[in-house]
C-alpha cells in the first residue's frame, strides 16, 4: 500500500490503481486475496463507500470477484488482461507521442530504435 494519498486525485480511483499496479507486479497473484475494505478504511482514515467505489470498478471490470462474506479475490486472467490495457495504454501514450515528434524532426525509426539501445546500454 502507498503511504499516503494524493489529495489532487479522487481517493477511490487511486484505491482501483493501487490494486491494479499490486496485481501487476506480482504483489497479488490470481485467487489471491485483496486487501479487504477495513483494511483499507482504518490505514487510509477515508470513507468505506469510497473503497467500495474503487473495488466495485474492479469487479464491474473482471479484475475482481466477490466471495460473499469473504472479501475480495482476483480473478482469473486479470493481469493478462491489466497487462494488455497498460501495454495499449503505453502505446497511446507514449510511443504515438514519439513517433509524432520524431517524424516533426526528421528521426528515422531506426534512429529510434538506436537511441533506446543507448539507452539501455547506460542502464548497464
Amino acid at each position: 500500500m502507498r503511504s499516503s494519498l494524493d489529495e489532487n486525485k479522487p481517493i477511490f480511483q487511486q484505491i482501483r490503481e493501487m490494486i491494479e499496479d499490486d496485481i501487476v507486479n506480482g504483489n497479488l497473484k490470481e485467487e489471491d486475496q485483496a486487501p479487504s475494505t477495513n483494511q483499507l478504511v482504518a490505514y487510509y482514515k477515508i470513507n468505506p463507500a469510497t473503497v467500495l467505489k474503487g473495488f466495485n470498478q474492479l469487479v464491474d471490470a473482471g479484475i475482481l470477484y466477490k466471495k460473499r462474506g469473504v472479501g475480495m479475490f482476483v480473478a482469473a486472467g486479470a493481469y493478462q488482461m491489466l497487462r494488455e490495457q497498460r501495454k495499449q495504454a503505453f502505446q497511446e501514450q507514449y510511443v504515438w507521442s514519439m513517433m509524432h515528434e520524431a517524424e516533426k524532426l526528421g528521426i528515422s525509426v531506426e534512429e529510434i530504435k538506436n537511441m533506446i539501445d543507448s539507452m539501455k546500454e547506460r542502464q548497464g
